[in-house]
């Protein structure tokens, strides 16, 4: 512990004025409350308070000056101002107006440390975070879920159809309380949104890969396709080659603009797992198949 006549700044026979007007000087740069998250200002602005607090009292003074108590000596300083003193089991000089007497005669100063004092009784609660994971297709219809908290207690949080990974709903009231007269905060839901093997966002646009059998792809029909509502069928045109793209019309997700995007079906043809000697004899046999060369035109 410094010396509290180097802390204050004051020579060892100042008056009890000047070790007063010195501490008010200190204490109007380092108070904590006009100071906030700055911990070098609160350090010392505890030391600066711990030092006027000895020299503040003519008895302890007197001993100190003798050398019969340190600046550090078992006997405290009565005087505190700092509300984290109040974990030591003092009591908070916040709760009532006896921590601002040494500035009675500065109505500014006290005032500001009033107002203060004030905001940190009627304090709003805290913003939680919680995190929440819903399937593709919740996040292109929307969803009603109920998460449960740490504490136990559940929390229904309607997701909005076109939610996207990563975005985060704000549900207010639903935070931590507040102090006083200080409102409770908000809840913030992070939503992660699960991959799906069938499905991939481009904008508000759908992607699907649908495999088609070799007939299907060659003579058309109809077919069971996905989309993020459920299942349609949807018409293979004749002669369709892998790659080629189909349009849903109002299968995507929505816009932000209103309406929905398309669900884009691109298909891939898959011949049959197991050999068949059948399709081979044909191929085979199909000379127009063998004339044909699909990389023609290409670029070498």
């Amino acid at each position: 512990m410094q010396d509290p006549y180097q802390v204050l700044g004051v020579a060892r026979t100042a008056s009890i004025d000047e070790i007063k007007k010195a501490y008010r000087g200190l204490a109007k740069k380092l108070h904590p409350d006009l100071n906030p998250g700055d911990k070098a200002a609160e350090d010392k602005f505890k030391n600066v308070s711990v030092a006027y607090g000895l020299l503040s009292d003519p008895e302890k003074r007197k001993r100190f000056d003798a050398g019969e108590i340190d600046a550090s000596g078992a006997e405290q300083p009565t005087r505190h101002f700092y509300r984290d003193f109040a974990s030591a089991g003092q009591e908070n000089p916040y709760t009532s107006d006896a921590g601002y007497a040494d500035f009675a005669d500065d109505d500014v100063f006290a005032d500001i440390l009033r107002r203060s004092r004030e905001a940190y009784a009627n304090q709003r609660g805290e913003d939680l975070l919680y995190g929440l994971s819903i399937r593709f297709v919740e996040s292109v219809t929307g969803v009603s879920k109920r998460i449960t908290l740490p504490d136990g207690s559940t929390l229904d949080v309607t997701i909005p159809p076109g939610m996207l990974d990563g975005q985060m709903l704000r549900l207010k009231g639903k935070g931590a309380p507040g102090r006083g007269s200080g409102g409770p905060g908000d809840a913030l839901i992070k939503v992660e949104v699960l991959p799906d093997p069938r499905f991939r966002l481009d904008g508000a646009n759908v992607m699907v890969e649908l495999p088609v059998s070799l007939s299907e792809a060659v003579l058309g029909g109809e077919v069971r396709a996905p989309t993020p509502t459920g299942d349609v069928m949807l018409t293979i045109p004749k002669h369709s080659n892998s790659g080629t793209t189909l349009r849903l019309k109002g299968k995507g997700a929505p816009r932000r603009e209103g309406g929905f995007g398309d669900e884009l079906v691109k298909l891939k043809v898959v011949l049959p797992k197991a050999p068949d000697p059948e399709l081979d004899a044909f191929v085979a046999n199909w000379e127009k198949g063998k004339a044909h060369n699909p990389r023609e035109g290409e670029s070498s």
